[in-house]
This record gives structure tokens, sequence and C-alpha cells, in this order.
């Protein structure tokens, strides 16, 4: 209550008592009313009557400070919350009783004790706040401090400590900044310099090492300042490693300011004094500064800012000492790709311009030639950084320099820019982005800082300005320009300053450019009330006699505009400016001017418009019959007469001249209709029956529009006796399509006349098209009232035919399906004036028919009048409704069927109209049609197949596309061999249109699995290639070889169809095995280099490059993947992507690895798939191809290796086609069949036990192969290897019952080293085996005599190996200790043997423990007495004589 109340009593008696009350309580608990006044003074520090409390605050100080001190430290540990609020408490007492805080704090901050976190925090903060009483206490508390450094373990106390010195410099550093004001002005530098370094010492070599960010940052906070009050040869000597250091901390901090500010000191201290040792790190530093000032700055972060504007004052303070070289290395980054490079070097180089104005001086023509490449620059970003040092620039003098006008130049091009365009829902991804409305907004202001605050451009600007105001790409930039040069010239207006008048050698231009500007005031952001407005500023220069007349009518204009009233689309200000100007040779020279500036006008057509109206008011004040004879003959032949905007401009000023020179205007455009433009139209019924150029016709309709106009314009007197005699004779020989509502009344109704009367001179079918034909164009315009004012006129002529016919003899009404085709589709126009019109014409054009049918004139058909129905909705029409009716009403009026072809190609044209609402209806009708009619167009499907494939090529609209797909459905479900062959007879590759038809055929589940089943049974029968040897037609080759490709694109796409999964999944195996034996066709087919001549295939590609083959096998191969994706086996799909087996696949060398990691795959993840695959793929094991029995022998070797055959009883099967592949006439099959018997014995294991032996399957199969085909046992090399090793694999499989198979004397190298290989590998199973101990004895000797192999070869070598490594293994079957431990020791394949001692010893060891087999080891070495090799001969000498 008192602290509410006490201020606001108005007794003072009262208030005496209030305060006495208060400090009765305040003896009694004086805690509590102390800190109720203190809080209270913090809220209120401007209360009239606070000395009331600082009286009480006074009496009780002490008190405070100890308990504020004591509840501050009363904790050792660190309580922010209340142990802060305590410190703030004696920090805000300090600042009047410094005196008696420090002798509190001091007592608590003793030598050789390690202070309390917050009395340092305190004293930190008290040299912040209260500068001048602190610094006095600074020396001896550094000197307390120092030893205390040392006993700081903690972060915390490092990073107060930190936080201490940093603050303690700071304050001295504004002390000594301000010695006038300090109470002790003695103080100086050198007084802490010793203590300030030894800090140092300690922060830079210990703390700012340490791991803790927060830590490290404090420390280079501190040592800024620091590095100011060290002394100059400590700093110097620091230097070469501090500046480094704080340069790494960039990388190892996220938080850059604290950095960048303390790196700014540092430099600003070396500056000061001197230092030379900037010089060697100067590199090191403006590399580290440039990435700093390039990073984004993030306005919404202060301290990404902050950061931003000290990297700034790093560049700035060594400019200082390195002004060449800074400007150098910035300029030279202007030119870098990087586009953040490029923006803050520009940053730096206005910072410089602005800050460094004495050092930059004699830069200044070099900023001004290496400016000029940022100029063109496309990106907005860097553009708004060179406006900010163009604007820097100009401050400082640089823009009346040579070249300063191109700066000037850019701004006004800036000016001009166009707002951003976005696509529909796309929005700016970049938060940085700088729009074309912000760099242009940016530009505006800065034109107008340029003229209200740089007095020295003045002078530049006017007149330069003014040249920029007519030429048309600088339009957008008519007002920021207008408001620049109004506010100069008013200045020099007013002033009398004779480069205020200027002499105009364009002067008309500019009084039309800102005339027609004043027309459209609200375009180009608002230009018409500057234009006005600076039009009345120069009025002297334009003409004096405009003068008096503008500064009484254009204020009454500008206060019109500001109301925002309508468009000012009326010249007749420029007419009531001609009048009073009254000067014949002024207003011709402005209409030649204004005839000139036409084409500026080329993308702005209603200003342009407006323009020829301006030029047609000039004309009427000329005198000069010539001058207006040219401007006429030049607007007609000047203008662009497609588009109805300007031709109706054109009309309206030629129409405006006549009001005149009537005689004059009709004889120029009786000469302009005869000249060689209208060449090609030779008269009206020649017209009207040959078709003829686009812009003929236009200029026909510009011409008739002009008659009109000047029937609307000149003079009644003189107007009425020309009318028959002139102007409708000269529009007999033209027709006019569109007719405007401003047109003469008269001339309107004659055209329609003229039309009548055309027409009813060829009252038939054929005459009706004749004069159709030339309007049928237009209704497809893009501009709306042209299709109205078309479909009007149909309307029209329809309704004459109509009402004007006899039936006389049975016609056939021919057009009828042309004529629907081409009105049905605008029942559906966005504009609801064409709809009615076009419900109008069917309606008609169906009673016609019903006439040409034998129907009366009052006939009503009901189905027909439905249309009236139609026509009152088509305001907001049911399009369904509409679709469904219009189509009932063709198909119910049994149109014949050539009429229905002409309909349906009308309504395929119809897909490409500029509305989608009409080609989305064309699509529906046409499908309709389709469903219903289709089945009896046989002849016409590949036609139009042809025909929706060029359109698809010009559809953009996707519902439209949808639709298309539909129909080539429909087609497909009555036609479907037709389709397919029109469809796969498209050139190779197939392009993206058709691809999107043939997935179009994917969509319907049940016919795609009959187009599947037809495409696959043409695949497995048809000849896949021709061997060149074998035919001597060439061109059969290349349509085999295309056609199988062009049917496997066509699979291709059909499955890349979601909606074929059902389709896909029913015919997968057949699917699988096609494609499997269509990739082996495909790997490695060679075309004939003479492709392109062949003339078999009409279809076929016309350049074929050497790529064919690879892409023939490439389609193939993405159609099995596209298959295993649709058939949803995406764990199969997976590994063979991370393989790479798919580029195997394609290439003829790794084929076969490819094949086999596609049967590895589908064995391990789809299994219960391959029993059907099996059995589709064994008929075409006995293909004549090899390529085919290569890849699906591939196929099924790597199945035997998995034992999932065996779960799907797939072993016999696979077995027996592997046993009949061994005779093979392809040295490749007969390998892969092989390899797979071998695989046996790792798939099924226990199949080799049932079989008695997995060798015997493969010795049985050798065996087949030397009776079938002995020649290939010699003729193939690596047969028996694979053999072999194939019984190598069934014996590690645990096979114990197979003879040993040693080929020891065989002279092929890999064979003899598997042979033996083969034999160490038995060992493992011959243990105790007395068989197997005889045949080790038998084959101890070849073993022997080969250690001493001839071939030294490396697969000789590897034969001396494998002999050493057999011996080694089988030593403990032989049956000998001895020989044992010796085949141990000296039989390693790694070591050399001593042959000759290594035999002499193993003699010994054969006579001791086997002197029963002595006569045997006779006999079998004298055998090798008759080997090839003198080396083996000289063993067996040497063995037999040991």
């Amino acid at each position: 209550f008192s602290h509410s109340s006490m201020s606001s009593l108005p007794d003072p008696v009262v208030r005496e008592q209030v305060r006495k009350s208060i400090l009765t309580l305040g003896k009694q608990q004086p805690n509590k009313v102390l800190s109720m006044c203190q809080d209270y003074l913090v809220k209120h520090p401007k209360v009239r009557h606070h000395h009331y409390y600082c009286h009480l605050l006074y009496l009780k100080i002490k008190s405070i400070i100890s308990l504020a001190s004591d509840e501050m430290t009363r904790s050792k540990d660190v309580v922010p919350d209340w142990q802060q609020a305590a410190s703030n408490i004696l920090v805000a007492v300090g600042n009047k009783y410094i005196n008696d805080i420090m002798e509190e704090i001091l007592s608590k901050f003793q030598p050789g004790i390690l202070p309390h976190f917050f009395v340092v925090q305190t004293l930190a903060s008290l040299s912040e706040s209260n500068v001048y009483g602190m610094v006095p206490f600074l020396n001896a508390i550094l000197g307390t401090m120092l030893p205390m450094l040392g006993m700081a373990k903690q972060d915390n106390m490092k990073w107060v400590f930190s936080s201490a010195l940093s603050h303690f410099s700071e304050s001295i550093l504004e002390y000594l900044a301000n010695l006038d004001k300090a109470p002790d002005p003695t103080v100086r530098k050198d007084t802490f310099s010793s203590e300030i370094y030894a800090a140092y010492d300690i922060l830079y070599c210990s703390w700012l090492q340490s791991r803790e960010s927060k830590l490290r940052l404090t420390v280079a906070e501190a040592v800024g300042p620091m590095s100011h009050l060290m002394a100059h040869d400590k700093l110097e000597e620091q230097l070469p490693k501090l500046i480094p250091t704080i340069l790494s901390l960039y990388k190892k901090n996220t938080e850059h300011y604290v950095i960048s500010k303390s790196l700014c000191q540092v430099l600003d201290a070396s500056v000061n004094m001197g230092s030379r040792v900037l010089e060697t790190q100067i590199d090191s530093l403006l590399t580290t500064l440039n990435q700093q000032v390039c990073a984004p700055v993030d306005y919404s972060n202060p301290l990404t800012v902050k950061n931003h504007n000290e990297v700034l004052r790093c560049f700035s303070i060594l400019a200082n000492t390195f002004p060449d070289r800074l400007v150098m290395f910035v300029l030279q980054k202007l030119e870098n790709s990087n586009e953040r490079i490029r923006m803050g070097s520009l940053a730096v180089l206005r910072h410089l311009i602005n800050s460094s104005t004495s050092i930059m001086e004699s830069k200044k023509l070099l900023i001004l030639a290496s400016i000029r490449q940022p100029l063109a620059d496309h990106s907005n970003k860097v553009k708004k950084r060179v406006v900010q040092v163009i604007s820097a620039m100009a401050h400082h003098g640089y823009l009346e320099l040579e070249g300063g006008d191109l700066l000037v130049k850019f701004i006004i091009q800036h000016c001009a820019l166009p707002d951003t365009y976005y696509r529909p829902g796309q929005r700016p991804s970049d938060p940085e982005e700088v729009t074309n409305e912000a760099l242009r907004s940016m530009c505006d202001n800065t034109l107008h800082l340029f003229t209200t605050t740089v007095g020295r451009l003045t002078d530049v600007l006017w007149p330069m300005l003014l040249y920029y105001l007519t030429p048309g790409q600088y339009s957008n930039a008519t007002a920021p320009l207008c408001k620049s040069l109004t506010l100069l010239g008013t200045k020099k207006r007013a002033s009398q300053e004779p480069n205020f008048n200027i002499d105009f050698n364009e002067h008309g231009r500019c009084l039309l450019g800102e005339g027609v500007n004043g027309s459209f005031p609200f375009r180009s952001r608002g230009h018409g009330a500057p234009s006005l407005s600076l039009l009345n500023v120069i009025s002297p220069n334009i003409h004096p006699n405009a003068e008096t007349l503008w500064e009484k009518e254009i204020p009454a204009l500008l206060s019109y505009l500001e109301g925002k009233g309508p468009q000012l689309n009326d010249p007749g200000f420029l007419a009531k400016s001609l009048v009073a100007i009254a000067d014949d040779k002024w207003s011709c020279q402005l209409a030649i001017e204004a005839t000139r500036y036409l084409s500026t006008y080329n993308q702005s057509l209603e200003e342009k418009s407006f323009l020829y109206r301006c030029i047609g008011v000039t004309l009427q004040q000329c005198s000069n019959k010539e001058v207006v004879q040219k401007q006429l003959q030049e607007m007609l032949i000047s203008a662009r007469h497609n588009d109805a905007i300007e031709r109706a401009g054109v009309a309206m000023g030629i129409g405006l001249c006549a009001s005149s020179h009537l005689d004059a205007t009709l004889a120029k455009l009786d000469d302009f209709g005869k000249s060689d433009a209208f060449k090609k139209a030779s008269g009206i019924f020649s017209l009207l029956k040959d078709k003829n150029d686009l812009d003929v016709e236009k200029m026909k309709s510009t011409l008739i529009l002009c008659y009109g106009y000047v029937a609307l314009h000149a003079p009644e007197d003189q107007i009425l006796s020309r009318i028959d005699s002139d102007i409708l004779r000269s529009i007999s020989n033209f027709y006019l399509l569109l007719f405007p509502q401003e047109l003469y009344k008269d001339t309107f109704n004659a055209l329609q006349e003229l039309l009548r009367n055309i027409l009813a001179r060829d009252l038939s079918p054929d005459g009706l098209q004749s004069v159709f034909k030339h309007i049928e164009e237009w209704l497809s315009s893009g501009q709306g009232h042209e299709r109205e004012r078309a479909m009007n006129t149909t309307a029209h002529i329809l309704e004459f035919y109509f009402n004007n016919l006899h039936v006389k003899n049975m016609v056939t009404f021919h057009n009828l399906g042309s004529l629907l085709g081409r009105l049905a589709p605008r029942c559906t126009d966005p504009n609801p004036l064409v709809r009615r019109a076009a419900i109008d014409c069917i309606y008609t054009l169906l009673y016609i028919q019903l006439r040409y049918e034998g129907f009366s004139l009052d006939y009503k058909d009901d189905s027909v009048e439905r249309l009236i129905t139609l026509r009152e909705s088509m305001d907001n029409p049911d399009h369904s409704v509409l679709y469904k009716t219009c189509s009932e009403l063709i198909i119910s009026k049994r149109l014949p069927q050539q009429q229905l072809n002409t309909l349906i190609f009308m309504l395929i044209e119809g897909l490409v109209d500029s509305q989608s609402n009409c080609s989305r209806a064309s699509s529906v009708l046409l499908n309709t049609l389709l469903k219903n009619r289709g089945a009896g167009l046989q002849d016409l499907v590949s036609e139009m197949l042809e025909v929706l494939h060029i359109r698809l090529q010009m559809i953009s609209e996707e519902q439209v596309k949808v639709s298309v797909a539909q129909s080539i459905l429909i087609l497909a479900t009555q036609h479907l061999q037709t389709v397919i062959n029109t469809l796969i007879s498209y050139p190779l590759p197939f392009d993206s249109w058709s691809c999107e038809m043939w997935i179009a055929l994917g969509a319907d589940s049940k016919l795609a699995s009959q187009i599947m089943e037809m495409l696959m049974e043409k695949l497995n029968i048809m000849v896949p290639y021709v061997d060149k040897k074998e035919s001597m037609m060439r061109g059969a080759i290349i349509f085999y070889a295309i056609l199988l490709c062009q049917m496997t694109c066509a699979l291709k796409e059909m499955m890349l169809n979601g909606q074929s999964q059902e389709a896909v999944v029913s015919l997968f195996p057949q699917l699988f095995s096609s494609l499997l034996v269509r990739l082996g066709s495909s790997v490695g087919v060679t075309l004939p280099k003479d492709i392109n001549s062949s003339g078999t295939n009409r279809k076929s590609p016309t350049k074929l490059s050497e790529k064919c083959s690879y892409f023939y096998s490439r389609v193939a191969v993405e159609a099995l993947r596209i298959l295993l994706a649709r058939a949803q086996l995406d764990h199969v799909v997976k590994p063979l992507d991370q393989e790479g087996a798919w580029d195997k696949m394609k290439d003829p060398q790794q084929h076969i690895t490819g094949v086999t990691l596609l049967a590895r795959a589908m064995a391990k993840h789809a299994g219960p798939r391959l029993p059907a695959i099996v059995e589709c793929l064994c008929p075409c094991l006995n293909n004549i191809y090899e390529c085919q029995r290569v890849t699906i022998t591939a196929f099924f070797s790597e199945l035997l290796n998995h034992h999932v055959v065996t779960e799907l009883m797939m072993m016999d099967v696979l077995m027996n086609n592997m046993m009949e592949r061994i005779s093979d006439p392809s040295c490749t099959v007969r390998m892969l069949a092989v390899r797979g018997l071998g695989n046996i014995a790792v798939g099924s294991p226990e199949k080799v036990h049932m079989e008695g032996g997995g060798e015997v399957l493969v010795v049985r199969g050798l065996g087949n192969i030397a009776v079938r085909s002995p020649e290939k046992v010699h003729m193939e090399g690596g047969w028996e290897v694979l053999v072999v090793r194939g019984l190598g694999n069934i014996l590690l499989c645990g096979s114990s019952n197979c003879a040993p198979v040693l080929l020891t004397q065989q002279e092929n190298d890999e064979i003899r080293c598997a042979s033996i290989m083969l034999l160490g590998n038995l060992s493992k199973f011959g243990s105790g085996e007395p068989v197997f101990k005889d045949q080790i004895h038998n084959v101890l000797v070849s073993l022997l005599l080969h250690l001493s192999d001839p071939n030294l070869q490396t697969v000789s070598c590897l034969s001396v190996q494998a002999c050493k490594y057999a011996m080694r293994v089988c030593a403990p079957v032989v049956g000998s200790e001895l020989i044992t431990t010796m085949f141990q020791n000296h039989l390693h394949e790694d070591k050399s043997l001593h042959y000759g001692e290594f035999i002499n010893d193993l003699t010994k060891y054969i006579i001791q423990d086997f002197p029963g087999m002595l006569n045997f080891y006779h006999i079998t070495v004298i055998q090798f007495f008759k080997s090839n090799w003198a080396e083996v001969r000289a063993g067996a000498a040497m063995f037999i004589g040991r």
C-alpha cells in the first residue's frame, strides 16, 4: 500500500505519518522493508519522492551491502538466480557508494584464496557500470588476481576470470579515452601493461586451448581489449602467434561475432603501433576475413549482423596499412564464379568507399573499371550489392567521372524490371532470394536519393535521364524517372539555370510518350501522374505555345487521377495541345516522329493502339498532303495485322485522319487494297473457293475496319455520297470475319448482306463449306471476342442456309461431320456467348440434316429440341450432361460412315484446341463415338493411331492425354491385331509418345494379357537373326532383328503401367522365359553396315549406329528388370542392382556371369516361381541358336547350385537336361552343362550319394563327349580341368567312394595341376582304406618325378606346388612314419627343395619300410624312361639308380 500510495497522498502530514510507519516497520523487519524499497526503486526509477527512500537506503546502506554480500557468497556452489540478484544489488549500490562496496568485496577477494564465482563477476560488472569509480582500484585488483589465475581449475572460474579481464580492459580503455572527465587524469596505459601481459600469457598459453567452446570465446573476447594495454614490444612479439590462433577459432566455434570483435581490436592495436608483423599475416587474414564476409547474414539474428560489421571494420583497419593490396584482392574477387564471394566482395568495396575516403581517392578510376564486371551479373542478390556500392560511389564523387554514366544506366535498367514470375503454386525456396520487385524498389529509392541528396549529381542526371524515357525497354521505369526529372526540372526552372533549356531533337517523342503514359495512368506502376507532371515542368522546352494550356489542363488531369478514375484513353488532351500550338511544321514533324515511335510499343498493344489514334489526331492538324499520305502508308504497311488490337488501332487512327482528309484517306485505302500485298486475292468468288494465306486475310480485315472507321469519323455531309461509290465498292472485294462493335452500322449491314448474297449464289453443302472454311480458324482463336464473333457469324450463315434451303433432289449433306466436329467442342467454351452460339449452330445443323433426309421445314425432333433446354443453362453448364446430350444426338442421327470418319478426325484435331475446356470436350466426344461406332472403323484404325501419335506431341492438358490413352484402349478392344501391328511398326527407339500409347494398352488387365500372349507367341517363333553367310537378303536380317526388338520394347512399356500387374503376375513364367531367351538372342548381335539402305521395313529407323546390338540387349534387360519389379520381386532386383548384373547380361564377355547372378537371385528369393519357369525354358534348350542354349544352360547350371531345386522336385529335370547338353555342339554349352553337374554336389549333396557318387555323373558326362564327339576331347583345352574340378566339389561335399582320377602324364598343365590337387583332396576320405593306400603307392613315383616339372611357367610352377601339397597331405596314408615326417618337413609350397638329396633320403626309407614293393617301384619308374620331358627321364634314372 505504501509503495503505490505514498506518492499520491496530497497531504504532507499524512505522507510524513506513512514515512514514520514504514521506518518503524523497518526497525522490526529491516530485510523485508529494505528489499521492498529496493524493488520499488528499480521499478519506478523516476518517482518524484524517491528521496525519502534514498534517505532510508542511505541510513541502512551498510546493512544492504552486508546482506547482499553474505547472500551472494553464502553457498560455495553457484546458484545463478539468487546469487545474481544479490550481485545486481551490489552493482546498483556501487554506482553511488563505490568505496563502501569495494571495502566489502575486497574483504572477500584475498590473496592466495580462490574467490567466489560471483565476487569476480561483481567486480567485472562494477567495472562496466562505474568506470571512473573502479579504474583506480583495478591495478591492485589485477595484482591480487594474477596468482589466482593459476589456481583456477574449473572452467566456470576460468570463464569468470576471463570475463572480468575483458571488462577491466574495456573500462581502462574507456577511462584513458576520456581522461578529461576522469577523476585522476594521471593514469597511464603503462600502469597496467605488465599485469595485463601476465594475465594474457596465462589466457593465451593455457585457457585458449580449452575444449569448452564458451571458455575459448570468452578468452578470445578478453584478448582483444587486452592487446591495447600490452606493451608494444610484447604485443609485437605475440602477434605472429596470436593472429593465427584467433583465425583458427573460426573453425572451432559456430559463433563468430566474439572472434571477429577480438580480431578487430588486435588488428587495431597492431596498426596503431605500426607493427611490421602484419605484412607476414596479410594473406591468411584476407582469406579468412573474405570467408567471413561472404557468409550469409541472418538479419533476424543480431549476432550474425554484428559479426558482419566487425569483419568489415577489420577490412577498414587493414586498408590503412595495405591499401593497394587490399583493393586488388577485393576487385579480383568480383570476378569469382561463386555468388557468395562476389556478394561479400561488393560489401567490402562499399564499406571501403564509405569508411576510407582518403585512401580510396586514388583508386576511383580502377574501381570504376572493375565494377563493370558485376554490372553484367545475372543474380539479383549480387545486383542488390551492386546498387549499394553505386549508392556509396555517388556520395563520394565517382559518378561524375568517365564511366559513371554506366552506373546510372544500371540503376535505371533495374528500375524497369518486370515482376518476378512464379509458376502456379511455386514459392521461393531461398530465404535470401531478392525478387525483381525488391530490387526494383531499391533502385527506385536509389534514383530518388541521387536526385534529392547528392547535389553534385544534378548536372549529371539532367538531362541524361530524359533520354531513357522513350525507349520501350525502360517503360517500367517511367514513373521513377519522371519523378526525378520533375524534381530536377522544377529546381532548375525556378533558379533559371541556363542548362534547363534543352534543344529537343525528338521533342515530339517526349510529348507523345508522356501522353500515352497519361492515357493509361495506372499501368507500369502508375506512370500517368508523374508523366503529366514532367510535361508541365518542361513545357517551355516542348513548345512555347503549350505552356499556358498545360498549366491549366495538367493540374486538372492530375486531380482526376488522384480520384482513381478510369483510363484517359482519349487523345483529347493532344488535340487541344495541337490547336493551342497551331504550328503546321511542328505538327507534321510530330506525326513523323510518332510513326517512327510505333515499333517501341510492340509489346504493349493497347498503348500502341492509342498511339495510332494520336497519329490520326495529329494528322488532322497537318495541312501538308504529302506528309498525310506518307504517314497513312506507313501505318498500313508497318502494322501487325495478325493482332486484333493493333488492327483496331490502325483503323481508328485512319478514321480520325479522315475527319480532315477524307479524299486523301480514301485514295490511300484504295491504293493499299490494290497493292502487291493483296495479289493472292483475285476476286470475291476466288477468295471463297481458294483459301489464301492467313496474313492476307488479316490485312483484308484491317482494310474493312478502316473503311468502317472512316465512315464513322468523316464529316456527314461528305461521307453519305461516298458510301456507295467508294466504301461499299471497295469492301466488296474483301471478306471480313470479325466485326467490331464500333463499326459503322451501314457498313456492318452491308457486310451481312454481302455474305448472304455470296451464299445464295451456291446454296449447297459445297457453297456452305466454301464460306465456313474462312471462319473455322477463328473458332479456336485465343481471343474470346474473336471466337464470339466468328461463332455468331457462323450461326447467322447457318440460319440463312436453313431458312432458304429447298431440297428438290436427294443430296447428301456431306460436310455435316466436319461442321459438327468443329462446332460441338465449342459448347464448352469459356465464353458463355460462344457456348450459346455453338448450341444454336448444332441445333440448326441437325435440322438441316433432317431437311436433307426429307423432313418438312416445320418438323420438330424431340431429341434436337432438347438443345434448347441446354442452351438456357449455358451460363453455368453441367458439362457431363452436355457431353452426353451432344454425343447421343450425333450418334442417334445415324451419320453416314464417311461423315463419321470426318467427324472423328475433326475431333482429333480439336484435342489441341487453345481452350482446355474445348479440348477436353473433343476427347470425351471422340471416346463416346469410338465406343459406339468404332467397330466399323477397321480401315481407319492405322490412320487414327498415326494422327493421335502426332497430336500427342502437341497436347499439354493432362486430362486430354488420359482421354487419348482411353481412345487407344477402346480401339484395341475392337481391333486388337490392327492396333498391335500399327504400334509395333513405329521406328526404334520408340519416342515418348509411342511409349505413352503402349503404356495405355497396359491399363486393362484382360486386354494386356491378350497382347502379351500375342507378342510372346511371335517372340518365341520368329527367327532372332540370320547369319550373314546364310542369307543373301540383308534386308531380312534387319527386319527380324528390329521387329523382335520392337515387340520387346512394347512389352517393356506395357509393364510400366501399374494396372498391368495382374496380367504380369498371371503370365510371369512365360514372360520371364520369353524375355530371358530374347536376352540371349540379343547379346552380341551385329547388324550389317548398310542397314540404312535396307528397304525391307519401311518404318525402320533411318539412322542406326554401331551401338544397335547394345541397344537391343539393353531393351531386353530393361524389360526383364521391369518384369521383376512389376511382379513385386524387389528382393530379386535389389541384389542384381548391387552386383551390376544388368550390365553384365548386356556384355557378351560377361553375359554368362550376369545370367548366373540372375539365376542365383531367383533361387534365393523367388523359388516357388522356378518350376513354371523351368518348364517354359526346357523346350528352348533344343533351339538351333547357340546363344539361346548358352543363356538357358547358364541359368539351369546355377539353379543346380542351390538346394531349392531339390525342395521343388526339379533336380531330375535339370540334371537330365545337363546330361543331354554334355554332347552339345557348342563348347560353351558343354562347359556350362559340366559345371551344372558339378554344382549338384553343392546344391544337393544328398543327390550325390543317391546316384552312387557325383563323380559318376561327371565321368559319365565326359564319357558321353568321348563317344559322341571324340574330337572335342582333344580340341577343348579346358574340359578336363572343369571335370576334375567338378569331382573336387563332389569330394569336398563328402563322397568317399571315388576312384582317383589322376592325369599326371597329361601334357595340359591346367589338367595336370587340377588332377594332382584332386588326389590331395581324396586323402581326406581315404584314410584307413586299403584301396586308397594302394592308389597312393601307384602314383607316388609320378608325383616324385613331377617335383622337377620341366615347365617353369606359372601354371607349371603351380603343378609343382600341387605335387608338394598332394604328397604332404597323403603322407599319413602311405604307412611309413619316416616318410610322413620327411614329407611334412620338406614339402612346403613356399620353400625350395634339393631334389637329389630328397630322392636319396626317400629311397632309403622306401627300402627300409617297403622292401616288398621294390620290384613294383622299379617297374613303375621304368615307364617314365619314355617320357617326352628330359627332366622327368633324368629324375627316373636318378630314382632307379638310388
